[in-house]
């Protein structure tokens, strides 16, 4: 028997309490929490951090992508980067080798979602076009570019995930192919 799976995120109607406009971002986002979680959740730590061929490791996708969602989220709301969100930036490359590393990795993926789901049901619809300016040197945008550009970038590397995580498993595995 064929097993049934849901519909990707996009398909199974409008996430409660999110203006009707940014129905794709949290669409998005939550579409990568799932593809996350799936394929991240039963490597080990030597998989996650494996560089094959010179490519950025699996932890660093994952962690990047839960960085710049949150820096990106940051700069929507008008604010500069903190010290801490500076220095997570700086680790995000830094192998974890511990016995939980994905479930550390994962942890900190969803709390940045669930950050970026709060606030997308705090924001105002009529803000959206309002300028914002990017990192030190404020390079224009606007609050729904902001929003969208983070939810496009979140999904960009957890595509890098899914590729690498093939890649891994195939040069784990001796795989050509």
């Amino acid at each position: 028997m064929a097993q049934v799976t849901q519909p990707e995120v996009w398909l199974r109607g409008p996430v409660p309490g999110i203006p009707d406009l940014l129905q794709p971002v949290a669409h998005g986002l939550l579409q990568c929490r799932e593809e996350v979680h799936e394929y991240v959740a039963p490597l080990s730590a030597r998989d996650l951090w494996a560089r094959p061929s010179g490519t950025a490791s699996i932890g660093f996708h994952v962690r990047h992508a839960a960085g710049s969602l949150d820096r990106l989220f940051t700069y929507a709301r008008g604010e500069a980067l903190s010290q801490a969100q500076l220095q997570a930036l700086a680790e995000e490359s830094e192998p974890d080798m511990s016995r939980d590393a994905a479930r550390t990795l994962l942890a900190a993926f969803d709390a940045a979602i669930d950050a970026a789901l709060l606030q997308l049901r705090a924001t105002d619809e009529s803000t959206l076009l309002e300028a914002r300016g990017v990192g030190r040197a404020q390079i224009p945008s606007t609050v729904l570019g902001l929003l969208f550009h983070a939810a496009e970038h979140t999904q960009r590397h957890v595509g890098q995930v899914v590729t690498t995580i093939k890649i891994t498993l195939s040069h784990r595995s001796g795989d050509s192919d």
